[in-house]
């Protein structure tokens, strides 16, 4: 409910009357409460955790999953996969790995005889992700792969036929998927709480700086929409539930001494089958981190909507308050819970594919001058 709810007797009428709108209008459109958050992000206790391998070992793993996996109730780390000695050293002494869970990139397949090792959580270059992937389904895991899935909607194929035919589960790192406030929003747009949906605005993105970095080169998957700009897109599918009909895109350079090989900036327009549009953007060359939602009834803003922790989010009708949880946390801890018994995963191989069909269709669109692609769901 509203947060500035007051215990003062002596208030004014008016604020009094600002407060009671506010809470009252939460209510109205099903704001769920803390407590039924809370449940919603936690999945049931295994009886026996499930052991996660983490491939690459950035900063991702580095600073967000490996500590996220100390506060995990079905998960845990067990080993690590890199091709850094000196860091396999460190990550053994902190955590506890014992040496046969810890791999490089040769002996990879060897995963495979490692009882320890339930799940592979792909954390690569984009460009490393289907091999890994796959490898890591044939060899008898099931796999996290972080996004974007793959650089192509052909290579997304690829994974998902290989976890089918090794019976293994395959789910994609969409962590904002398992964020209570997140996933309001998307209940909130896909019910129709406020009205038919006719716009939606978003846009994800960050300055780099970095001439070194990977993300700055073509061949390993670099770029903004590769990166930040599969949030906005996603934000847009999820909280149409839509699969968007047709797409426009346009890209930009605005540091051509850093930005030889991908595009710096991109923005994309989607038209979606209810009449929704949404005009999108990304970039590597200005920070951003908003999600507007103008719906026929009422409207949604969320700012940031993309971060780690401290969603915010606001609707005609008030505020949007729930707890902030560790994200990765969660996330794995439900992934491990439904590979565990046997369940769908919340984001499969074929959400991740769905998004790449249309990462695609942008790329093409721009490099033919913004033309407007014809979009179906195969």
């Amino acid at each position: 409910m509203h947060a500035n709810m007051k215990s003062n007797h002596h208030r004014s009428r008016r604020d009094f009357l600002h407060t009671a709108a506010l809470a009252s209008g939460a209510a109205a459109i099903g704001v769920t409460s803390r407590a039924g958050a809370q449940n919603k992000a936690r999945p049931p206790k295994l009886d026996r955790k499930m052991g996660i391998a983490l491939v690459g070992l950035g900063y991702y793993s580095t600073d967000l999953l490996a500590p996220a996996l100390q506060e995990t109730e079905n998960a845990y780390l067990a080993g690590i996969v890199t091709g850094t000695p000196a860091k396999a050293e460190a990550w053994m002494a902190q955590y506890d790995i014992p040496p046969e869970n810890v791999y490089d990139y040769e002996t990879f397949d060897a995963l495979a005889s490692n009882e320890a090792i339930d799940i592979v959580y792909v954390v690569l270059p984009n460009s490393m992700h289907a091999e890994y992937s796959i490898r890591a389904s044939r060899a008898g895991k099931h796999v996290i792969c972080e996004k974007p899935m793959a650089m192509n909607a052909a290579e997304c194929e690829a994974m998902i036929a290989a976890a089918e035919e090794a019976g293994r589960k395959l789910s994609i790192g969409y962590r904002m998927q398992f964020e209570p406030t997140t996933q309001e929003i998307i209940r909130l747009g896909q019910e129709r709480a406020l009205g038919p949906i006719a716009m939606i605005t978003a846009g994800a993105g960050y300055r780099e700086r970095r001439a070194d970095h990977w993300k700055l080169s073509r061949a390993m998957g670099g770029g903004a929409m590769m990166d930040m700009g599969v949030y906005s897109l996603q934000a847009a599918r999820y909280v149409t539930g839509e699969e968007p009909v047709s797409v426009s895109a346009q890209t930009f350079v605005s540091r051509p001494e850093l930005f030889t090989e991908v595009e710096e900036t991109a923005t994309f327009q989607l038209r979606f089958p209810s009449g929704a549009v949404a005009n999108l953007h990304t970039s590597f060359g200005v920070g951003m981190n908003y999600l507007n939602v103008n719906a026929l009834d009422g409207w949604i803003k969320v700012d940031p909507f993309s971060a780690y922790r401290g969603i915010r989010a606001m609707t005609s009708q008030g505020e949007l308050s729930f707890p902030v949880i560790n994200q990765q946390a969660a996330q794995m801890d439900e992934d491990a819970y439904r590979m565990a018994t046997g369940e769908d995963v919340r984001v499969p191989g074929e959400e991740g594919l769905r998004d790449m069909r249309v990462v695609d269709a942008i790329y093409a669109s721009a490099r033919d001058g913004g033309r407007t692609i014809r979009l179906t769901e195969s």
